[in-house]
C-alpha cells in the first residue's frame, strides 16, 4: 500500500495532546501512561518476560528467537566472459531476536 503524499504519521507532542484533550488529563499525566506503558511492554519483552505483549483489540507484539544459521554452499555461478564456474558461499547468521507485530480484530476493522 502506498502512502498517501503529503500526510505524516502524528508526532508524540501531537499524540499526547489529542489523548490529553479528549481525557481531560494534563500532559503530563498521559506522557506518565505512556512510559508506564512503554516499560511494561518492555517487561513482557524482555528476557524474563513472556515473549508477547498484546494491546487488547489492538496490536499483539510477540518475539521470536532465531537460531543461527550454518555456512552454506551457495549457487555456481558462471562468468559470462571467460566460462570460469564459481561457487558462492552463503555465509553463516548469527542467532537473532525478531520482533513481530500483528493487528487484532478491532484494529483491522478500524481500518477497512
Amino acid at each position: 500500500m502506498a502512502k498517501a503524499p503529503g500526510k505524516k504519521a502524528p508526532s508524540k507532542t501531537e499524540i499526547t495532546k489529542n489523548i490529553a484533550d479528549a481525557t481531560g488529563l494534563s500532559k503530563k499525566q498521559v506522557t506518565a501512561v505512556l512510559e508506564a506503558l512503554t516499560e511494561e511492554i518492555r517487561r513482557s519483552l524482555g528476557a524474563r518476560g513472556p515473549g508477547v505483549f498484546a494491546l487488547p483489540g489492538l496490536v499483539k507484539i510477540e518475539k521470536r528467537k532465531v537460531p543461527a544459521q550454518p555456512l552454506r554452499k551457495g549457487v555456481q555461478v558462471r562468468n559470462p566472459r571467460t566460462g570460469e564456474v564459481t561457487i558462492k558461499d552463503i555465509p553463516a547468521k548469527p542467532p537473532s531476536v525478531k520482533v513481530k507485530v500483528r493487528p487484532l480484530k478491532a484494529l483491522k476493522a478500524m481500518v477497512m
